[in-house]
């Protein structure tokens, strides 16, 4: 495997020295947007259709953010909910909420908006026939009311620690009249919100057009945009972005490899930053109907001590990425990080394979999805070499999930950016809690979390997630792989602060 990545990392070098020599000769470094005001931004992925609702990506969800906003808003920086199109709320029973909404507020198509755009978005949303993409957002309202013109009241279907979370910017408000007569993909094709940037002109998944919204509501908790224009293009070729960003051509790029963000520093601005996304393998117990290895412990647990964790996360995430044992982010609240640990041991993997009647091995299929390639590759080596040939299989993310929730294939390598929140609820409910996304289905570890995402006590909380994590350890339910850390490359004049959360808030942008 060392080779492997050794040989891949030199032919990368080789490929971007190559295209930088090429652009010093062809193009002359021009930072012309900033004299527009333009930003010009590149994405190796393609953004999914701006129904927020609908997208699982960062890619898409950044766009929606910039064109959408919801009742509330977390300020990262200060870690405080505040207001945003409710200028207020309370809770008037353990699972009620009353909001009064702002006034003064404009969509971008003139509509102004009202209750009635609350109402209907949020209560065509939570029905399972809208097919909102993860359940776990919506799946606490019960019913959403209409108190007048400018009040509104939310009934929980059950109590849930991360409601106030998601209405900070997660469940946009979308005008009623339009999404009413023309759904989500009405949405998708006509992208129309109350936040600081307009869509202009899309080529969906290729290219975005956005303008600053000047209308945009006074006492927004975005902001007052300075720049003007977006143009977001989709790049799938990074050396192609590295060269546009020395060129002047891009001014914005992201999830730049370490190797290749050493090579750009000094020629462009490069920051790195921690994020709360982590990579996983899950392991599917009850896969194939049960008949596969990875329904035994011992294989699941063999698994983890044969894959050379550390050294995979040092050659392709590095910075401050780190091995994890927990199947979640130690950034988040109640991800404990005591648990039982698996370090990289072929011999240990080799005898447990053996007692567990695998003594000579077995293949078995990975699908992996929003992941490098190498660095599955990278796992299917270690495998081999305690006689697992892992076959890999690379599905774009809605495929990948798809297959995992039709229990088709007993492991699945992803990633999971907890929408950005710093709290277990969002990662181990949706994976462990008994939905669509649990194929482990222990109804002990279901229970754990059902109390500890519906406790208002943070201690009882805690106590849970202790319990749900240490088990998911204990049992080899998951292989987690590391925490994320980003890297962006930005032209030398400009101002961006990244988040944790993951969310690139170009609203805050600004040259200097």
């Amino acid at each position: 495997m060392t080779q492997t990545i050794r040989t891949r990392m030199a032919r990368g070098a080789l490929l971007l020295a190559a295209t930088t020599a090429l652009t010093a000769l062809t193009l002359a470094p021009a930072w012309a947007d900033k004299a527009s005001n333009t930003l010009n931004v590149a994405f190796a992925a393609e953004p999914e259709p701006l129904d927020t609702y609908k997208i699982a990506g960062r890619e898409g969800l950044i766009l929606a953010r910039h064109i959408y906003d919801g009742l509330l808003y977390k300020d990262l920086d200060s870690g405080e909910i505040v207001p945003a199109l409710a200028e207020s709320w309370a809770f008037t029973a353990p699972q009620v909420m009353e909001f009064t909404l702002r006034q003064g507020v404009t969509f971008h198509n003139g509509a102004p908006f009202s209750a009635d755009d609350v109402v209907e978005t949020l209560n065509a949303v939570v029905k399972p026939e809208y097919g909102t993409r993860y359940s776990i957002s919506v799946d606490w309202i019960e019913s959403v009311e209409k108190l007048d013109d400018h009040r509104v009241r939310i009934t929980m279907s059950k109590p849930f620690a991360g409601a106030i979370e998601m209405l900070a910017d997660a469940l946009p408000i979308y005008p009623h009249e339009f999404f009413a007569e023309n759904g989500s993909a009405g949405m998708a094709a006509t992208p129309i919100g109350t936040g600081p940037y307009r869509l202009v002109a899309q080529e969906p998944g290729v290219r975005y057009e956005l303008e600053r919204f000047a209308e945009h509501y006074a006492g927004s908790p975005k902001g007052d945009a300075s720049i003007e224009r977006i143009v977001v293009r989709t790049i799938p070729e990074m050396n192609t972005q590295y060269a546009e960003l020395m060129s002047g051509a891009l001014d914005w790029i992201w999830r730049i490899p370490p190797d290749q963000a050493e090579r750009l520093e000094g020629r462009v601005q490069i920051i790195s930053a921690p994020i709360m996304r982590i990579g996983y393998v899950g392991f599917a117990p009850e896969a194939l109907g049960g008949d596969s290895p990875i329904a035994d412990k011992t294989v699941r647990q063999a698994l983890i001590h044969a894959t050379n964790r550390g050294a995979i996360v040092d050659a392709f995430a590095g910075g401050a990425s780190e091995v994890l044992d927990t199947a979640c982010n130690p950034a988040q609240f109640g991800c404990l990080q005591d648990v039982v640990s698996y370090d990289y041991d072929p011999e240990q993997a080799r005898a447990m394979l053996a007692e567990a009647g695998y003594g000579e091995g077995f293949e078995i299929d990975m699908v992996f999805a929003a992941m490098p390639r190498p660095m599955a590759e990278a796992i299917a080596a270690d495998l081999a070499q305690v006689g697992v040939t892992l076959t890999l299989n690379e599905q774009q993310y809605a495929a990948g999930v798809g297959k995992w929730r039709a229990k088709d294939l007993p492991a699945f390598f992803s990633n999971w950016g907890s929408y950005g929140i710093g709290d277990t609820a969002f990662i181990l409910s949706n994976f462990f809690g008994g939905g669509a996304d649990d194929l482990v289905q222990d109804a002990e570890l279901a229970g754990w979390l059902t109390t500890a995402d519906s406790a208002s006590d943070r201690a009882l909380r805690e106590e849970n997630y202790a319990k749900a994590v240490q088990k998911i350890a204990e049992e080899a339910y998951w292989m987690p792989m590391y925490n994320f850390n980003v890297n962006y490359g930005l032209a030398s004049d400009l101002a961006f602060t990244p988040h944790p959360d993951e969310f690139a808030r170009w609203w805050l942008a600004s040259w200097n």
